[in-house]
């Protein structure tokens, strides 16, 4: 079955079941180390995840690891540009789960993102960054212990889908003067736009069913969180960008008031339903007032689109999410992208979960992970409906590949991922109050020592900050 690896003898398959996890008490999960200071922080991770199984569950269950290769270890073994090799896209394939340290960027080959393409290879479709913060931690943030978001960013269309052509080069060229010379022209909202013949072009598709997927595990998640942190937020640019952006707003609050009916309500439903409750005899029309600003220099059609709006809620839910119900259902409300960037600095206690698209979930999830620490503390996962691999979200950092002292936080919380997504939750726990406590005592690599109150003198090697969580496990 495989060219170059042999499956442990002993264990289990994972495997799903309409796009959830079916886990055995002793399943076998392949891992990749990773490149540069993969060789440190994997064996340091594999540690404490092992230690908080067997803590949390003696010999009841285990996890039964499995090494596949990819990255520049793949190229030693299985030769030069063999950065991904079949091999370990079978064994994710036929296991399920894995995990992963940090890949480099391969120089020639034709991939350029070993990341991108087992995300896309696997259908990996929805990319979940948690950032929380561990009291203790470093932070540039006045109240870092305000952030605790989960961004949940689609992993499988936008810019990212890698659809571009080289300025000057024979297709990019023929796409501009197509464009120039036919569709821009029959378009009448396009005006007289053209575009600079040296231009590179690149495509961003939206479709309906990649972001109706990823808002639907986003308001899943959302429901499984305490009543207080209920809450999906649509990040897009759709004021400006209208049938792709903005079609992800659109789609996602579609996909929330059809398919989640009975379990969401959005932040306009909660204020008609609200202005309802507090005045019984509202007109519809003041109703339509309240919520719209500027309603009385509106247009009489879009006055009236507004009061059918309010008509439509009152009818359809009035009943089910009224005088105050919707406060026990999911909040689904939207943001603009920019906008949301500086509210997770000024209002970081107002959101929960933020669903957004490949390119702004990129920036959003390594600006939050700032906030709480840095990425050396953010941990990642990507999940699709028969896959899951989770990962380091750092670079390689070859420099201090083998001295036994970058940080393994990012990799270790991954696995804490990994293991709530499977299910063993108490495994989990015992890893994050392992961590907290760590931090909290000051037992930290070099990257947060240097960066304490008052510094940390002696910090600990990337092993020896392995060794300091499992002693905090309690108990």
């Amino acid at each position: 079955m495989y060219e170059h690896i042999t499956p442990p003898t002993v264990g289990d398959r994972i495997t799903f079941k309409a796009g959830e996890p079916i886990v055995p008490d002793m399943p076998i999960v392949p891992f990749i180390r990773g490149d540069g200071t993969g060789v440190d922080i994997w064996p340091a991770a594999q540690k404490v995840f092992d230690a908080a199984v067997a803590k949390a569950y003696g010999d009841a269950r285990r996890i039964v690891w499995f090494k596949v290769y990819a990255g520049d270890e793949a190229c030693d073994k299985y030769g030069q540009y063999q950065y991904l090799p079949e091999d370990t896209l079978q064994a994710i394939r036929d296991f399920g789960i894995a995990i992963k340290g940090p890949l480099t960027t391969p120089i020639g080959g034709g991939i350029r993102s070993l990341n991108v393409a087992l995300r896309q290879i696997n259908d990996l479709y929805a990319c979940v960054r948690p950032c929380k913060y561990y009291a203790g931690t470093p932070s540039p943030h006045k109240t870092p212990e305000k952030l605790d978001v989960i961004v949940y960013r689609e992993n499988t269309e936008d810019i990212y889908l890698g659809i571009e052509w080289r300025e000057g080069s024979e297709g990019g060229t023929k796409l501009i003067q197509f464009l120039n010379d036919t569709l821009i022209p029959s378009t009448p909202e396009h005006g007289k736009k053209q575009i600079r013949l040296d231009s590179g072009i690149g495509i961003k598709p939206i479709s309906k069913t990649g972001s109706q997927r990823l808002v639907r595990r986003a308001i899943q998640h959302a429901l499984r969180l305490p009543k207080e942190k209920q809450q999906v937020t649509l990040v897009h640019k759709g004021n400006i960008m209208k049938y792709t952006e903005g079609a992800f707003r659109d789609w996602g609050y579609e996909l929330a008031t059809s398919e989640f009916r009975a379990e969401c309500v959005t932040e306009r439903e909660s204020w008609v339903l609200d202005n309802q409750a507090a005045q019984p005899d509202l007109s519809v029309e003041d109703n339509a007032r309240k919520i719209e600003p500027g309603y009385d220099a509106l247009t009489p059609e879009k006055k009236a689109e507004i009061c059918e709006e309010v008509e439509g809620i009152l009818a359809a839910i009035g009943d089910t999410h009224g005088q105050g119900q919707w406060k026990e259902k999911v909040m689904v409300n939207d943001r603009i992208a920019d906008s949301i960037f500086q509210q997770i600095q000024t209002r970081p206690d107002e959101y929960s979960i933020l669903a957004t698209m490949n390119l702004n979930g990129d920036y959003l999830s390594d600006a939050a992970a700032a906030i709480v620490g840095g990425l050396g503390m953010g941990p990642g996962a990507n999940i699709g409906d028969s896959c899951a691999i989770f990962e380091a979200t750092h670079g390689t950092a070859p420099k201090h590949a083998g001295l036994d002292r970058i940080n393994p936080g990012s990799v270790i919380l991954s696995g804490v991922m990994m293991l709530e997504f499977m299910g063993w939750q108490e495994a989990a726990d015992l890893i994050k109050v392992g961590i907290g406590a760590a931090i909290s005592n000051r037992e930290v690599t070099y990257d947060l020592a240097r960066l304490m109150e008052p510094p940390v003198n002696q910090p600990l090697k990337c092993s020896a900050f392995a060794d300091a969580i499992i002693q905090h496990f309690g108990g």
